[in-house]
């Protein structure tokens, strides 16, 4: 039921909805031309505004604003935790290896911490949404990158049920309980580190942050031209940002 909620709440928090949604009011009210055109002008407003780069970078910047590193050089660390999202789990099927998305960092840094020494293992942390019973879970497919990398598989944990930021936390806090791991430090994307970060500490885990995968600029450079990159960086923004009120009134974050 949550994650029926969750995607209903995702598809209403996109810029793109809201002006199918004028559009759709405009063409409902044709024969009322006033009102036509004011729903009309709604809907290019909206997109216009959402997918200019000043804008979106403004609301990225925002989400990212809280985003606060605590990693310490000097600690090694029991495991690294990595979060999902960042696996196309249609294009890895097909191809039989891990196809990864913008938020590459979240591996690529887990990935030097291991090499260096700065975190004995790693703890992978997620699972697909309406996923075939032969699917791999996101979590197996970054472990098969890892290993690819040279990682030796008894350095990697799989967490593959998760299927979101509540889950991975309390999913990986009894992986870390289990393992006896007490020095940990979470990877993610910069946006989504506060609300992941609220997440385990409420399911008891108190790790360092290592925030990544910034995206904002300076929206002074960025410009009014409408991007598809924009809209989208505008709709990650507004989703993160509504999804840190919706945990915290559910109470999986603090």
């Amino acid at each position: 039921m949550i994650l029926v909620l969750s995607k209903t709440l995702d598809l209403l928090l996109a810029p793109l909805t809201w002006a199918l949604l004028f559009m759709l009011a405009s063409l409902v009210l044709w024969r009322r031309a006033r009102w036509a055109a004011v729903f009309l002008g709604a809907a290019m407003a909206t997109l216009l505004a959402f997918s200019s780069g000043t804008v979106a970078d403004r609301l990225i910047h925002h989400a990212e604003a809280k985003a606060r590193s605590t990693y310490r050089a000097d600690v090694t660390y029991d495991a690294v935790i990595v979060l999902g999202g960042l696996v196309d789990g249609a294009a890895s099927r097909a191809t039989g290896t891990a196809q990864l998305t913008d938020p590459v960092e979240r591996i690529t840094r887990a990935y030097e911490l291991l090499q260096a020494g700065q975190a004995k293992n790693a703890l992978l942390s997620g699972g697909f949404i309406n996923a075939r019973p032969e699917d791999r879970s996101e979590a197996e497919w970054l472990a098969m990158k890892l290993r690819e990398w040279g990682i030796a598989p008894d350095r990697i944990a799989v967490e593959g049920q998760s299927l979101n930021t509540h889950e991975n936390a309390v999913h990986s806090a009894l992986v870390a309980r289990e393992k006896g791991w007490t020095k940990l430090l979470l990877v993610t994307s910069a946006a989504h580190m506060p609300r992941a970060l609220g997440c385990f500490h409420r399911a008891g885990l108190f790790p360092d942050a290592l925030p990544v995968d910034f995206r904002s600029g300076d929206e002074r450079e960025a410009g009014w031209q409408p991007r598809a990159s924009a809209l989208a960086k505008s709709t990650e923004a507004i989703r993160e940002m509504a999804g840190r009120v919706v945990y915290r009134v559910l109470g999986y974050s603090e």
